[in-house]
């Protein structure tokens, strides 16, 4: 898995109240959830298409990041702030909803392809490559592949969404040796839950 830092942590999701408690949001809910525990004020920066913080993590200067530009456009404004702050692709962690996972579940995974996810599309095509690490929050699979848009864009169950924040609780957790790239250290507790 490498021992690669991370310097920037991208959530995937959908601006707006409308799109709040919809599972395509559980990357949103991580950050969020992220910057509060660390003590981080998330701001809207036009130049990075979203809203960023700057926040430190064990001792580690680490950006946060919602994009504003839809979940279609993720990529341009996680290619941005890296661009901007010199941040390698692999320095990159992309927290996303996860289908193909149960609600309550998390897992660390670094490169791969996008898995249908248009978030994660978009994020390779803008910054060229697979090589960012992801955080997938598991959201569970409709059954069918033709609901798959319906369900992503519908709140999760009060009991789901009580899940997906208890595996975000368990990815803050181990945050710090995610962010010092100690991926098997992280991995071998996040991945026994």
């Amino acid at each position: 898995m490498g021992t690669t830092a991370i310097k920037l942590i991208a959530g995937l999701g959908n601006p707006g109240s409308k799109y709040q408690q919809t599972r395509h949001n559980a990357g949103f809910w991580f950050v969020d959830e992220l910057a509060h525990t660390v003590h981080a004020n998330l701001r809207a920066e036009s130049k990075f298409h979203g809203e960023a913080a700057k926040a430190c993590i064990n001792g580690e200067d680490i950006w946060l990041l919602k994009p504003d530009t839809f979940m279609n456009l993720s990529g341009q404004a996680i290619a941005a702030i890296a661009r901007f702050y010199k941040i390698q692709v692999s320095e990159i962690l992309v927290v996303h909803d996860e289908l193909d996972l149960p609600p309550g579940t998390a897992r660390l995974k670094r490169g791969g392809g996008h898995g249908g996810h248009n978030g994660l599309r978009d994020t390779i095509a803008k910054t060229g490559s697979k090589d960012f690490a992801r955080l997938r929050l598991g959201i569970g699979h409709p059954g069918d592949k033709s609901r798959v848009h319906d369900y992503v864009l519908h709140a999760a169950s009060r009991e789901e969404h009580e899940q997906i924040e208890s595996a975000m609780r368990h990815a803050i957790d181990v945050i710090d040796d995610i962010v010092n790239g100690e991926w098997n250290k992280a991995m071998n507790v996040l991945h026994s839950k």
